[in-house]
């Protein structure tokens, strides 16, 4: 039986409450198809990822646009879906309640929100604002009652401020104000991942791998691990390599590394039209 709306929530729930997990990052409904076939627990989606599936850079996408990717990610799996939601399309906290609202009504299991602002001049929000805007998300599911996980984003790392200290400082207000997981993607040698684990404890952290395997972050007190858009700059990467040989050099070489049709087309054998 496909799991419903609410199995999946709780599932997701349960995973941050010990241990930890990777949840990769598809872009499309294909790919999340066959990430669950692989054995992952649960998802999260890609802003970056999925803006390239519709031929558009990261940060280039209405909010409209990603809650019907959302929508479509979560209908096609079993597995609870993480919604990156950027900034969640809003400035100020009202905004920010009504956008996400508006995502848990698309049947995801977790949201995150960002504090970046897309100023290269003034890349975060203001630490009051920041605090404010996490305040107004946790209100705003709490008011849903749908039980959506909300993880806040510190992003100075990847935001040109790579300031541990505010990072923690942000974080740590983010979990007051309600945050169920926090997440301070760029963080990657053992003294930083440890701090920010140590100072939000006991609620779960998310680290963006960067190239690091489970067993290092998992030891590091990480509960959750997500890959951003490396899967996708993946099978980018493999196809602009492909294409590149042929219009350079007349050379379909890199065929050899394809998937066979057979093997992808048993990822999808049960969603033929008509049957689901």
């Amino acid at each position: 039986m496909p799991a419903t709306v609410a199995e999946k929530r709780a599932a997701f729930r349960r995973l941050h409450d010990s241990g930890c997990f990777v949840i990769p990052n598809p872009w499309d409904v294909g790919s999340a198809i066959m990430l669950q076939r692989l054995g992952f627990k649960a998802l999260a989606s890609t802003s970056a990822g999925m803006a390239w599936a519709m031929g558009r850079p990261d940060n280039g996408v209405t909010r409209d646009d990603v809650l019907a990717h959302l929508q479509a990610i979560v209908e096609a799996t079993d597995l609870p879906v993480n919604a990156d939601y950027e900034n969640a399309f809003a400035d100020d906290p009202d905004g920010v309640a009504t956008n996400i609202a508006a995502a848990a009504d698309t049947g995801i299991a977790g949201v995150s929100v960002e504090d970046s602002t897309g100023n290269p001049d003034a890349p975060l929000y203001d630490f009051d604002l920041a605090v404010a805007r996490v305040a107004a998300a946790r209100a705003a599911i709490d008011r849903t009652g749908s039980g959506v996980l909300l993880t806040a984003r510190s992003e100075g790392f990847i935001a040109g401020r790579p300031d541990l200290d505010e990072t923690v400082r942000r974080l740590k207000a983010f979990a007051e104000a309600g945050a169920d997981c926090l997440y301070a993607p760029g963080i990657g040698d053992d003294a930083q991942i440890g701090t920010v684990v140590q100072a939000v404890a006991p609620k779960p952290v998310n680290v963006l791998t960067l190239g690091r395997p489970v067993a290092e972050l998992a030891a590091l007190g990480a509960r959750r691990i997500s890959v951003g858009g490396s899967l996708a700059r993946a099978a980018y990467g493999e196809f602009l390599r492909a294409a590149r040989g042929i219009a350079d050099e007349g050379s379909f070489a890199a065929f050899k590394n394809a998937a066979a049709s057979r093997e992808l087309n048993g990822f999808f054998a049960d969603r033929k039209e008509g049957r689901g």
